[in-house]
């Protein structure tokens, strides 16, 4: 068969395969050779063949060599058959078998991102340059000036495959451009050049007419074409402008698109999509001159008013009543498994059949290129070949539905339609919009599918970002949140994935059922965008209890779907983006609605606690690979358990008639998953150790043990197993040794370079310390040993430096002192010898960190509030201890209490720090020692007694129960009793009109005149005699059988005592 030098010329060409694609001169010359042109023909064919099964087998390799070849072979191959496209048959042959082959070829391998970029003679951005000339000449020849498919004798695959290759060639020049300049490439010439009148016009109005050609996989493929140069402003400025001259222009068209009914949802979602990168754009409300980008223009003829921007959205949304027909897409929604008939599809009767070459599989196993390079984009957002569902499939009693309101009259599709296509509409598939046609419908039914509800919510969420308000109040009119809610539906999802799971001889063919897992896994993502941002926005949208019990309870049963047995790796990367964005909607209604949603989230989680269990330990355990997951689960849990903290704290003194669980019980008090807590405690640590302190995952992971440390006490034993205590000490060790090694280097404030990340390395470190010792003796005593004292004591200087620091180290040591005397004394030892440090950073040899809080306590300035509210709160700790009251007595630390000063004029409130000084000398004189610090402080009662007539919010009888603790002390009594000041305090409480006050000065008064025959004596004075008599009197009719309570008891106990001690000899 082969003559001539044909076998001499593949012999030596490094690409024979490649080069038999191309005809050469001499072979194009032999043309007239019937049988030799048809041998090469077919031979061409086998090849084309061949190169897309490579193409598409391929893309399964993961050896980095073969990889590494096999993208060498994708740009090889797309020069090659470049040079194909350009020496096909003349354009005014009308067979183009060839041409038709070599499109299709083109859109096999511009599938592939990154097709253009491994040549090493042409840049990526020259090879797509070509090929959008190329393709762009294919549709100018072959569909524009011929008034597009209606009037084109050529087959439907080469404008398919065209588009498609166009769809992909977007998507790679975004990649490989610098910028987007690019977008003029895509304008065309319109008009003839033949008319001399007519101005040549720029632009991409060259695409409009395949958004309504007869086939819809090229109304969607070219859709998608224009959402992909949507996603650019120099794209939405262009494709604008280029449908200027129609009626409605680019808004109304695409609109009118997206809300006709006998559409398949697959080119309304596009539309959608296109909608929603229009909205990108920031609009003007008013109209701007010179302005980019105006957004939707509106005029009435009637009244002559001309609306733009915003306003113009509305009254166009308002006008085709947008949100009414979303209600009927969402109530006629489809949510069954979709079955096709590939042989029947809109490939079927191409010249070469549903082979390999044909492009059943390109759309088949075509997706998003968008993809690989947005992480945010849905790995579930596949791409449907058809979404027709024939009337014989059992749902012919479904019909299309009839439009509620009629189209808007600048903007009518059906004109538009006549516009571009001629006489020729009557042999489109879709029945016109006019009812008064009555024209028949097809039997078809177009049902609104899952993936176009996907789509209408990011568009509702664009919607909320542009018009809040307005949207907000249109969304609640419709009733659109519940009727979207009501489409997430987790049993239907439990029951495709066990279908997969249990892969029965019975099923479905499996990729229908994959196809269907994954579009309602990309429908709850993109419904739960929405749903974060109607809360973000106005939370009553969601504010009701019915639909938040079911919303929720949905969202925890999808988030327990046991998928480990699920082989397809796409599958389950969609179940992990579906679960982000679930646990952020989550996260989000604790944070905006807590009150309304938490008891429902803690129910349903104790509904499904071990399989909660588990779906965290999966979620904290993908740190590596899936870090968003582990991000939103770790964040909701933290979230969830501050929040639960919270209302423990608000519902504390309340009686609560509704016993629903709580994380924390069910952390800590349930015996059955107890290995699964643990685990999840064990993965929370290692998420957090395992990261380095520069990865945001750390900080995130130590906020969720916070959390988790704070309200659990099996946590906190954990924690201690796993060495957390010690651990952190020796994080806190190394940080002062870093800290120590940077004051060395000249010109280098340490703690002022938070770059650094130490300071917020410490200040993890201290807080994690803190929620660790809470109210756990045995932690505190690891704490103890591990020398936390001295090490804070040699950290000291630098949290002098940071007020927040200091503020952190303040909270630990509260913490870590409460109810621990031995933790209290620590204080008091010398830190010398104790731990590593250099002299002039620890101070001087017998000092204290006890030392170091009492001067920090008297410098504090006033401005510095809250340091000095912790800084007193941590000395009312150390009041306690026996071993610091020495240490504060040595120091006449109290003496500064002195120099306070009263209000003066008309303010009748005591100053903040006085009301501090007033509960640390409280807790002072709960000891008998502590009493007598008091009193040895020469005018201490007087101002004392001063302070008392004074108010303030904070502890209000503070210096009342000073008095109160001081008379129970025997050694106390006749200074007391030689104060008459504080006797006249004392007895004018029981007229107080506060109980609380009464109370105390019955109790006080009873102290000192127990076993005190002075005291009998003095308190016999007729005036206070009377008091007590009348307060006696009062307190018995007042406090009736029913009304006794144990003070109340021990109030008149107390008043009982007295009269008989004062009626007594």
């Amino acid at each position: 068969m082969w003559r001539g030098s044909e076998p001499s010329q593949m012999e030596a060409s490094p690409n024979p395969l490649f080069d038999l694609l191309v005809l050469t001169e001499s072979q194009s010359r032999e043309e007239a050779d019937t049988i030799r042109t048809a041998v090469r023909q077919q031979l061409q064919k086998e090849l084309m063949a061949l190169f897309n099964t490579l193409l598409l087998s391929f893309g399964e390799v993961a050896d980095r060599k073969c990889l590494e070849l096999f993208y060498v072979f994708q740009t090889q191959l797309a020069l090659k058959l470049l040079q194909c496209l350009r020496v096909t048959d003349a354009p005014h042959f009308y067979g183009l078998p060839s041409l038709e082959r070599t499109l299709r070829g083109m859109a096999h391998l511009t599938a592939f991102p990154g097709w253009s970029s491994h040549s090493p003679l042409t840049k990526p951005l020259e090879i797509c340059v070509k090929y959008l000339s190329g393709l762009l000449e294919v549709i100018t020849s072959f569909y524009v000036e011929r008034g597009g498919n209606a009037m084109s004798f050529m087959g439907k695959g080469v404008t398919k495959s065209t588009v498609l290759c166009l769809l992909h060639l977007s998507h790679e020049m975004m990649v490989q451009a610098q910028s987007s300049e690019w977008m003029s490439l895509w304008f065309l010439p319109l008009g003839s050049q033949g008319e001399e009148h007519a101005h040549t016009q720029q632009g991409l109005a060259w695409l409009i007419p395949l958004w309504v050609d007869r086939d819809p996989e090229v109304r969607f493929t070219s859709l998608g074409l224009g959402s992909a140069l949507t996603t650019l402003e120099a794209g939405c400025v262009a494709l604008a402008s280029s449908c200027q001259n129609i009626s409605g222009g680019l808004w109304g068209t695409v609109v009118n698109i997206l809300l006709d009914q006998s559409e398949c949802s697959m080119v309304r979602r596009e539309a959608a999509f296109i909608l929603q990168n229009l909205l990108v754009i920031p609009m003007p409300s008013v109209i701007i001159k010179d302005y980019t980008w105006q957004g939707p223009c509106v005029h009435d003829e009637d009244s002559g008013l001309s609306l733009t921007g915003k306003p113009a959205l509305q009254a166009l949304l308002y006008h085709c009543h947008f949100y009414e027909h979303l209600s009927q897409m969402v109530k006629h929604c489809y949510l069954g498994r979709y079955t096709f008939d590939l042989n029947c599809s809109a490939f079927h009767g191409t010249s070469e059949g549903n082979d390999l070459n044909g492009l059943d599989d390109s759309f088949k196993f075509w997706r998003a290129p968008s993809r690989t390079s947005n992480q945010d984009q849905d790995p579930s957002s596949l791409s449907t070949s058809e979404t027709t569902v024939a009337a014989s499939l059992g749902s012919a009693e479904f019909q299309p539905l009839v439009l509620c309101a009629a189209p808007l009259p600048e903007a009518s599709h059906d004109q538009f339609v006549a516009q571009v296509a001629g006489q020729h509409e009557t042999a489109s598939p879709r029945p016109p919009q006019d009812s008064s046609l009555s024209a028949p419908l097809p039997r078809q039914c177009v049902f609104v599918t899952p993936p176009l509800l996907s789509a209408v919510c990011s568009l509702l969420d664009s919607l909320l970002a542009t018009t809040p308000g307005d949207t907000a109040d249109a969304l609640r009119q419709a009733r659109l949140m519940e009727l979207l809610c009501g489409i997430a539906d987790a049993a239907l999802l439990e029951t495709r994935v066990r279908e997969l799971q249990a892969l029965l001889p019975a099923s479905p063919p499996l990729e229908h059922t994959q196809a269907q897992v994954s579009f309602l896994l990309e429908y709850l993502s993109s419904l739960s965008r929405l749903l974060q941002s109607c809360l973000l926005v106005d939370p009553d949208l969601l504010v009701q209890d019915e639909l938040l019990k079911s919303l929720i309870t949905n969202v925890i049963r999808v988030l327990t779907i046991y998928i480990k047995d699920v082989l397809d790796a796409e599958l389950i990367s969609a179940f992990y983006q579906t679960w982000t964005h679930l646990f952020n909607l989550l996260a989000t209604l604790l944070r905006k609605a807590g009150p309304a949603s938490l008891p429902f989230i803690t129910m349903g989680l104790a509904r499904h606690w071990a399989a909660v269990i588990d779906t965290f330990c999966t979620c904290v355990g993908l740190s590596a690979t899936c870090p968003p997951l582990c991000t939103a689960s770790l964040q909701f849990l933290s979230i969830l358990l501050t929040e639960e903290a919270k209302r423990h704290l608000q519902d504390k003194d309340k009686t609560s008639l509704c016993h629903s669980p709580t994380l924390a019980s069910l952390l800590d008090k349930t015996q059955e998953n107890q290995a699964s807590v643990e685990r999840l405690n064990e993965v929370i640590l290692q998420c957090y150790e395992g990261k380095s302190p520069k990865d945001t995952l750390r900080r995130v992971a130590a906020n969720a043990l916070l959390s988790l440390l704070a309200v659990s006490r099996r946590a906190q034993k954990l924690a201690l197993r796993a060495s957390l205590v010690d651990g952190c000490i020796e994080q806190m060790k190394h940080i002062h040794a870093q800290l120590n090694l940077d004051c060395l280097r000249p010109g280098k404030a340490a703690l002022k370079r938070k770059d650094d990340g130490f300071i917020k390395e410490l200040s993890i470190a201290m807080q994690l310390l803190r929620n660790c010792l809470y109210q756990n003796e045995e932690c505190k005593e690891a704490a103890l040993e591990a020398h936390l004292v001295p090490v804070l004591h040699s950290l000291w200087p630098w949290l002098l430096m940071d007020d927040s620091m200091m503020q952190v180290a303040l909270q630990l040591l509260c913490v870590y002192t409460a109810n621990f005397p031995s933790g209290c004394s620590s204080l008091c030892w010398s830190s010398y010898g104790q731990h590593p440090a250099q002299a002039a950073h620890r101070g001087a040899a017998g000092s204290s960190l006890m030392l170091c809080i009492l001067k920090l306590a008297s410098q504090v300035p006033l401005e510095n509030a809250a340091v000095q509210q912790m800084v007193f709160m941590f000395l009312s700790n150390l009041a306690l201890s026996h071993d610091c009251k020495g240490v504060i007595q040595k120091n006449n630390f109290l003496q500064n209490f002195l120099s306070l000063t009263l209000p003066k004029g008309g303010n009748k409130h005591l100053s903040n720090l006085t009301v501090l000084w007033l509960k640390l000398l409280l807790n002072i004189s709960f000891g008998e020692d502590g009493q007598q610090m008091i009193l040895r402080l020469d005018g201490c009662l007087d101002l004392l007694t001063e302070m008392s007539r004074y108010k303030h919010k904070s502890s209000p009888y503070a210096p009342l129960l000073i008095f109160h603790n001081i008379c129970f002390s025997p050694a106390n009594k006749p200074k007391i009793l030689a104060n008459e000041k504080i006797i006249s305090v004392l007895a004018a409480c029981l007229e107080s009109e506060n109980q609380n006050a009464q109370r105390i000065g019955a109790a006080a008064l009873w102290a000192l005149i127990h076993n005190y025959q002075k005291a009998k004596t003095t308190l016999k004075n007729p005036s206070i005699k009377r008091r007590v008599d009348e307060a006696y009197s009062i307190a018995k009719k007042t406090f009736s059988d029913s009304e006794e309570t144990p003070l109340n008891t021990y109030y008149l106990k107390c008043l009982e005592n007295l009269v008989q001690q004062l009626n007594s000899s």
